[in-house]
């Protein structure tokens, strides 16, 4: 019986090899779909440790060992680092460096500066030597060499320092000598060419200071132990070494770094009963937030890749049934003889389907290596060094898929088996009726169960088939709605005189198999268009948050500086106002919608702007309306005339004046102190104002928790104003203004419950000040909607919407856009912003960053937009979709293949039946048209139809996806894939299918040629 079957797998060696082919494309993807997540796991994992920044990928442990002298005078402390780092930081595939510092006086000459001493371990192999030596020996010191030249010193020459600690009293703010002096040898000069590397760790070395660029004196341990000193910052950084994150050793880092978490709370509760405060040993790292983030990528990423690879599946086995069936379909003679002659049902059995199942497990012994050799190829074209990293858990699925296909084997042959004698004998075949209905209800109604799994949980588990089983079972009911209209239109073309036409619909209507055909090529359709689909989806939303996200082209952050002086760096590096732009990000209370405070008549410049609503020039007018100009000061002093009266005992205020300096520099708060129950002039130098100084505010406020302060200021002038205006050009926070003969009359009252005081600014802005909103606010109203949002100095302020738009640049929605100048004038705190940032559009200059520094702005942070979209190119939504995109290209493939099968199988009858035809009469060219349009004609078909399902499916099914990731910023995404995307999709199936249908159907046409 073996050799039988073997036989009969020779004799028919050809269906055979289509038949393993299409089990190939079952099992392969049950195969690829884990292997490529373990590669897609290393993928994002490589990806996000690439994009970290160095918190993420580094620790420190901190000590803050106390001034011990009195007990350990010239110790190295309680804790060495150095020799008990190792035992404490532990974790695998990390570098560590050890370091110590202290500040120290001697010599800057300025005693508000202080001399930065650092050991720092192995610091010669990282420092350039422009002059000297680096550090061999006790007493031995390096300078930086702009330090040094700033100094007049060099190699060779001594200098004395001392520790020191800084008296932070209001009244002294300069750094106080506190320890013997030591003597060094200055024995060379140093220059850093990588301050940013990950050995310098988190400390700001070379951060610029107030009276210089930073550079630290290095030293060596021996000599800072030696030296008399107070409190000493010890630190242990470990920095990821290569390898050390990748994704097979994340959870020995996990569980690594959470020992090294309670090893330090443990240790510094130690340190506290040992009488050193448990405050000062602390660790600092940002590693879980990036853990996160790859856990993150791999979350998403096995929420998608079982789709495609589900829905290929199931294709594949439709391509299974019609291959065995119309290898079945063939074999129906034999099937008729053998049961003619009696043979035992398990021997039928046998000879129906043992051919088949032959060719299925020689197709899954093939499809288990070439899903993961597929896997490898696309690995190492797209992610080139990362590697597949081939396992044997990627084989798990490969039995389930092999059953499946035997299973489809097992029912396509089911037929030949249970049918009489009499109609196995019978040429034609009668449809699967009232089975074949019920099997598509199966699966329509497991279509519905899975949608209403991924659409109520997720896209895990049965929910991962609903997109493939849709596409089925849509699939099959248009190929069993299409047939009855075939075959109404192909009686029709008869009845007309079209028999081309007709036959050809006849062939179309009346072969079950070409029923099951034309579903597999609108399945396949569907499923390519619906891969398609979700990646251009992907795709447009990765380019919307690497834009709009990102706000600008390039996005500068820069260190702590004052709003105005912001402004006026960014006006002095682009004075014509044609790509740069100064924004302030506002932190608004826990709940509250952001707001993004910007240079709004350089917005169209600068900003990546959302699609969909009103362009940047229109809400930029809308945001700046004119407005009255702001009182000036002139002068470097200010010289405030007052009168403060009924003031009553022990209720006195103070007042403050809120100035920007017109040329941008820091704000200045000017206090006048308690003001006297008289006439009086008060004065405090303000040389910043030289130039001239807008006046924001005056701040009256009462003393501590003094409540029920009332009074009366009159301002009767500010010299070097030359009029303070009348009532109506001011507004007050509390209390009233009033007109006074003399000056402006300020009636103070109402100060219980405002920290800030009394606040009386100029009305030089519009008020409520006009915003733009992206998002409805929480108590909006319809139509216009009038509220507060909080403003650059915490305070609320009264704005109005002027304009609706889909997001604001940056923050997404829900969120607010409100002029930053006009903000400014209304803050009134008086400090450095620390959230300022300069947007730079397409035309900024290659040197901007230098343009930038040469303004005395410190630039923290540099961001792209190309470098947002090439990170989240390697994140887990955007590696996943790779394998969706294989799969479009796959069904294709297969279906195509199943396209040639299905020709090569019918060709026999077809030329039997063309001939027969051609015998009654058919026209050799009619003959011709039958053979040559049948398959096109299925095409053509399938690709709309498909087409149609498949966004079909997409709407269904698609939002389930995170095509976004986990935590998606709220940034409005497109939910549909485009035009161009999809229209390139039908003009790559109209080739690949068309052509092959018609290579299918030409060899057929040149048969029939004579008459019988």
């Amino acid at each position: 019986m073996i050799a039988l079957v073997a036989a009969m797998v020779w004799a028919r060696r050809g269906q055979a090899v289509v038949l393993a082919l299409l089990t190939v494309f079952a099992v392969a993807p049950a195969v690829a779909a884990p292997a490529y997540l373990r590669a897609a796991d290393r993928v994002i994992a490589a990806g996000q440790v690439a994009q970290a920044d160095l918190a993420e990928r580094s620790v420190t442990v901190r000590l803050t060992e106390p001034d011990q002298r009195g007990d350990h005078a010239g110790s190295a402390g309680s804790v060495n680092l150095p020799n008990t780092g190792s035992a404490l930081v532990d974790l695998p595939g990390f570098q560590y460096v050890y370091s110590a510092e202290y500040p120290t006086v001697g010599i800057e000459p300025d005693d508000r500066y202080r001399t930065r001493l650092v050991y720092r371990q192995d610091v010669c192999a990282h420092l350039v030597m422009v002059t000297g030596r680096c550090l061999s020996g006790e007493g031995d010191l390096v300078l930086g060499e702009q330090a040094a030249r700033r100094l007049h010193l060099a190699a060779g020459d001594s200098v004395s320092l001392s520790y020191a600690y800084f008296a932070a009293a209001p009244d002294l703010m300069v750094y106080v000598a506190d320890g013997a002096p030591a003597t060094f040898l200055v024995v060379g000069t140093y220059r850093v060419a990588g301050a940013g590397g990950a050995y310098w760790g988190d400390h700001g070395y070379f951060a610029p200071e107030e009276n210089a660029p930073g550079e630290p004196a290095f030293t060596g341990l021996s000599t800072m132990n030696l030296m008399e000193r107070g409190d000493v910052q010890l630190a242990v950084d470990g920095s990821a070494g290569p390898g050390a994150m990748d994704v097979d050793r994340l959870p020995a880092l996990r569980a690594a770094l959470a020992r090294l978490q309670g090893t330090v709370a443990d240790l510094g509760a130690q340190l506290g009963t040992g009488g050193v405060s448990a405050s000062g040993l602390n660790l600092g790292t940002s590693m879980p937030a990036l853990m996160e983030r790859i856990d993150s990528g791999r979350a998403a990423a096995r929420r998608i890749v079982p789709v495609p690879a589900v829905a290929l599946i199931l294709l594949a086995c439709l391509a299974v049934l019609i291959a065995a069936g119309a290898g079945a379909a063939q074999r129906r003679p034999e099937s008729a003889v053998i049961a003619l002659r009696g043979s035992r049902w398990i021997h039928r059995w046998w000879l129906a389907t043992g051919e088949s199942l032959i060719a299925v497990l020689a197709g899954t012994l093939l499809g288990v290596p070439a899903g993961q050799w597929l896997v490898d190829a696309v690995v190492a074209l797209r992610f080139p060094g990362v590697g597949a990293d081939p396992h044997a858990s990627s084989l798990r699925y490969a039995p389930p898929a092999a059953l499946a296909v035997m299973l489809t084997v097992l029912i396509a042959q089911s037929r030949p088996l249970t049918r009489p004698v009499t109609e196995l004998l019978r040429r034609a075949t009668r449809p699967a009726g009232r089975a074949g209905i019920a099997a598509e209800m199966l699966i329509a109604a497991l279509a519905v169960a899975a949608v209403v799994q991924l659409r109520t949980s997720s896209a895990e588990g049965a929910g991962a088939a609903a997109p493939g089983l849709v596409i089925l079972a849509l699939a099959l009911i248009t190929a069993r709605a299409v047939r009855p209209l075939t075959a109404w239109y192909a009686h029709r073309a008869l009845d007309r005189g079209r028999p081309a036409t007709g036959l050809t619909g006849l062939r179309l209507a009346r072969r079950p198999g070409t029923a099951r055909l034309f579903a597999l090529l609108v399945a396949a359709v569907a499923v390519s268009g619906y891969a398609v689909a979700a990646t251009a989806v992907a795709s447009r939303g990765r380019a919307v948050e690497a834009g709009l996200g990102t706000g600008a082209d390039r996005v500068l952050t820069v260190g702590p500086i004052g709003r105005s002086r912001l402004i006026a760096a960014v006006h002095a590096v682009d004075p014509d106002g044609a790509y740069a732009m100064a924004a302030v990000r506002i932190t608004g209370s826990p709940g509250e919608a952001p707001v993004l405070a910007v240079e709004s008549e350089r917005l169209a410049a600068a900003a990546n702007w959302p699609d969909g609503g009103p362009d940047a020039a229109t809400v930029a007018a809308a945001l700046r309306p004119a407005a009255a100009a702001p009182p000036i000061m002139t002068g470097t002093e200010v010289v405030l005339d007052l009168t403060a009266a009924e003031f009553r005992p022990g209720k006195g205020v103070t007042m403050q004046i809120v100035l920007s300096p017109v040329r941008g520099g820091e704000d200045v708060v000017a206090p006048m102190g308690v003001l006297q129950q008289r006439r009086h002039t008060y004065r405090y130098p303000v040389p910043q104002c030289a130039a001239g100084c807008r006046i924001n505010a005056f701040r009256i406020a009462g003393g501590n928790a003094v409540l029920d302060v009332t009074g009366v200021v009159t301002v009767h002038g500010l010299a070097g104003v030359p009029a303070l205006g009348e009532a109506g050009a001011w507004r007050a926070s509390a209390g009233r203004l009033a007109a006074a003969t003399d000056g402006l009359r300020i009636e103070v009252g109402g100060l219980d419950g405002l920290p800030e005081g009394m606040v009386v600014q100029p009305v030089d802005t519009p008020y409520p000040v006009p915003i733009a909103a992206a998002g409805a606010p929480p108590t909006a109203a319809t139509g216009g909607w009038t509220g507060a949002v909080t403003g650059l100095d915490y305070r609320d302020v009264p704005v109005t919407v002027a304009a609706r738009i889909p997001a604001v640049p940056q923050l997404g929605t829900p969120a607010r856009l409100i002029d930053l100048e006009y903000a400014d004038r209304l803050s009134t705190d008086g400090t450095p912003a620390t959230t300022g940032q300069i947007w730079l559009g397409e035309g900024a200059p290659a040197d901007v960053l230098e343009r930038v520094a040469a303004q005395g702005v410190v630039v923290t942070g540099d961001l792209r937009a190309g470098q947002a979209a090439r990170r989240l190119a390697r994140q887990g939504p955007a590696v996943a979709l790779g394998y969706a995109a294989l799969v479009a290209v796959l069904v294709v493939l297969l279906a195509a293949g199943v396209l040639v099968l299905t020709a090569v199988a019918g060709r026999a009858g077809l030329i039997e039946d063309l001939t027969a035809l051609r015998a009654q009469g058919l026209s050799r060219a009619a003959a011709r048209r039958v053979a040559l349009w049948s398959y096109p004609l299925l095409v053509a078909g399938a690709i709309p139809a498909g087409l149609a399902i498949g966004l079909g499916a997409w709407a269904l099914t698609g939002s389930a996806l995170p095509l976004a990731g986990l935590d998606p910023a709220p940034l409005p995404r497109p939910q549909w894939p485009g035009v161009p995307p999809m229209a390139l999709t039908v003009l790559a199936l109209l080739i690949v299918l068309g052509c092959t249908a018609m290579l299918a159907g030409s060899p057929v046409s040149g048969g029939p040629n004579r008459k019988r």
